[in-house]
């Protein structure tokens, strides 16, 4: 988590320029949720143990870790696949699993790196609806990265970033969207 080179980033009231490495370790690992574009789950370990992982390090007991990892996988629909491995999920589960793991330590903030970039079309849609009720119903903030046009329909602001510099912010209410229905959706 770099330090802003100009203005402030504070999450849950906490500036975070002042802090030193091992408060933004704890902040990190507490208060920020992750979700990559290439899921980064561990391939070893089942789909209840990578959604535990960050719980583990947060100093939760393992019985807590299970019994929140498992409402976690129920919360995503895949309570029925805890014990399934990385390779025996699709790309869709693996990335709900994903969202569970973001959500493990009771996130302020969740930093989505293309969300959806490695999925089909209807299982993108399903993941952000879940980026959205995680938003309505924990009141996360979700901060994307993407290039998929779906996510404007869930989201409050619109922030575009060319060659590494802000070109605009723009609030959803104020952009004019055009959508279309798919053929066979």
């Amino acid at each position: 988590l770099d330090k802003p080179s100009e203005g402030k980033v504070y999450i849950d009231e906490v500036d975070v320029a002042q802090l030193d490495a091992y408060e933004l370790a704890w902040l990190r690992c507490r208060k920020i949720g992750y979700i990559f574009q290439s899921f980064n789950l561990i391939p070893v370990m089942t789909a209840l143990e990578n959604v535990t992982l960050p719980m583990v390090f947060a100093g939760l007991t393992s019985d807590e870790s299970r019994d929140k990892g498992m409402d976690l996988l129920k919360k995503v629909g895949l309570d029925e696949r805890h014990s399934h491995k990385p390779n025996e999920l699709s790309g869709g589960q693996q990335q709900r699993v994903a969202v569970a793991r973001a959500l493990a330590n009771d996130p302020a903030v969740v930093l989505a790196d293309e969300p959806t970039g490695n999925l089909d079309l209807r299982t993108g849609t399903e993941i952000i609806e879940l980026l959205r009720e995680m938003n309505e119903n924990s009141g996360v903030t979700v901060i994307s990265a993407t290039h998929d046009h779906k996510m404007l329909s869930v989201s409050d602001r619109v922030v575009w970033i060319k060659d590494g510099q802000k070109e605009r912010i723009v609030l959803r209410k104020d952009l004019e969207i055009e959508t279309v229905q798919v053929e066979g959706e």
